[in-house]
């Protein structure tokens, strides 16, 4: 039986996380097809019930742009499928979704809808109260496509403490598509180098909470400010993050974060210093090894003469660029680590939800 899901919010992660779990759904079905054989493939298309099942979205906007926005996106490209709107529905491939307009989460019919899990992708909050008057409508989980308070049951990244998720979990946050990227490298260079300290700047693309053109509608000054034209440095929690995740580490990282006019994929520039001399091969042979066993499909490594285009639509949390690795005076590190912060992110996203459906709410 399917675990029913729930999109609250349909912008840039909530869509992708829909198009992440079809194009995941129709290449299982495609790798069950080939291993059953041609004599079954002729008996007609085969239909397994995915593991996850979008049911309903939840979405201030109309469902003609909703509908719309799904069929064509200007990042990853056209829906591999049909969509269309009827009846209040999404329909894709043939799969009718409600969609709702609510902004009241009290009002929700989570309970009517069945909904096991609600992916909270509008990243208009982050506090345990809201995220609980969705669990009182009905909803037996609700997962944070953001960081969230301290106070929820547990903040995960897919690799490093996905473990650690219980059943009497109720609120989860997947963290940040930074701290996807960042924690598994640190994780890895840590348990073999030790890390002192570490610096890290975020290069990562413009946002929708940026204008085209200079605009009032922050009280971030900087964020007033065009993203086609500039360069533009803002806050960021990731060292809070870090915190969360390793507190070994409490206190030893500083992180910066800045914008640039491209429309996805970033980059995490990354400078730590460890316990003992290494090089800039042994921490790449690290990283390599890592991407080939443990971190496997999360942790990617490359050696060839990439940019950041070449990584548009990749589904692993970051990739090591071992053309750019240093190391000085044996002991301080620069790391440069692509990631799609979009796509890579709504894959970890479901990475978190697969873990969740497998394992029963059990309420105190």
């Amino acid at each position: 039986m399917a675990h029913r899901i729930a999109i609250n919010g349909y912008g840039r992660i909530g869509q992708c996380v829909l198009r992440a779990l079809i194009e995941q759904n129709r290449a299982e079905k495609h790798r069950a097809e080939q291993q059953e054989g041609a004599a079954q493939r002729r008996t007609g298309p085969l239909d397994h019930e995915p593991e996850l099942e979008i049911v309903a979205i939840n979405e201030l906007s109309d469902l003609a742009t909703i509908a719309y926005l799904t069929r064509y996106d200007t990042t990853h490209g056209r829906f591999p499928g049909e969509v269309s709107a009827r009846d209040g529905q999404l329909v894709v491939d043939g799969r009718a979704i409600r969609v709702l307009s609510e902004p009241d989460p009290d009002r929700l019919p989570w309970a009517e809808l069945g909904i096991d899990l609600v992916l909270e992708c509008s990243g208009s909050f982050k506090e345990r109260a809201t995220a609980e008057r969705h669990l009182a409508a009905g909803a037996g989980r609700l997962l944070f496509s953001q960081p969230a308070e301290a106070d929820v049951d547990a903040t995960i990244v897919s690799g490093i403490n996905d473990h650690e998720l219980a059943p009497t979990q109720r609120i989860v946050s997947a963290a940040s598509c930074t701290t996807n990227c960042l924690v598994p490298v640190l994780t890895v260079l840590d348990e073999a180098l030790g890390i002192e300290h570490g610096v890290t700047t975020t290069i990562h693309s413009a946002m929708n909470d940026q204008p085209v053109i200079d605009a009032y509608h922050q009280t971030d000054l900087r964020l007033t400010r065009s993203a086609m034209h500039s360069i533009v440095p803002v806050d960021t929690g990731l060292a809070r993050g870090i915190n969360r995740l390793m507190p070994h580490l409490a206190g030893r990282f500083e992180c910066l974060h800045v914008r640039v006019p491209t429309i996805n994929v970033s980059v995490m520039d990354l400078a730590i210093t460890v316990r003992r001399d290494t090089s800039a091969a042994e921490v790449n042979a690290l990283l390599a090894e890592a991407s080939r066993g443990r971190l496997a499909g999360l942790l990617g490594y490359t050696e060839e003469p990439m940019a950041s285009v070449d990584f548009n639509h990749d589904p692993r949390s970051g990739i090591v660029d071992a053309t750019q690795t240093r190391v000085a005076g044996g002991r301080l590190i620069k790391l440069l680590c692509w990631f799609d912060n979009e796509w890579g992110f709504a894959n970890r996203m479901l990475d978190v939800a697969r873990r969740l459906a497998a394992m029963p709410l059990d309420t105190p």
